[in-house]
């Protein structure tokens, strides 16, 4: 059964640090890239960080470079999104995707809650 499960989602103050994991099964992770998108309330989702396959290529939006490092263990077929410096925009549910040519797949999403 492919599932991705994330964790690690939670509440923090402003300035806090929040380190989300998404653990993938049933499918050969080491082939697809991966992504965490952020929906926040009554937003439409954004792309926040991605990671190419073997991990040699990452990406961030802009509002998030310096703050968040996206990385991956393709043996432990895990894919981590470290935050840092965390802001109440920060807040919002944390979507795993993962996708090789037309086959994607989601998470059930992690919530993040930051308090000024």
């Amino acid at each position: 059964q492919v599932q991705l499960v994330e964790s690690g989602g939670g509440s923090v103050q402003s300035g806090g640090s929040l380190t989300l994991s998404c653990a993938a099964s049933g499918f050969v992770f080491s082939l697809y890239g991966a992504r965490w998108y952020r929906q926040a309330p009554g937003k439409e989702g954004v792309l926040v960080a991605q990671i190419s396959s073997t991990g040699a290529g990452t990406s961030y939006a802009d509002s998030v470079k310096g703050r968040f490092t996206i990385s991956r263990d393709n043996f432990k077929k895990t894919v981590q999104l470290q935050m840092e410096s965390l802001s109440p925009e920060d807040t919002g549910v944390y979507y795993c995707y993962s996708w090789f040519g037309s086959q994607q797949y989601w998470g059930q999403g992690t919530q993040v809650t930051v308090s000024s």
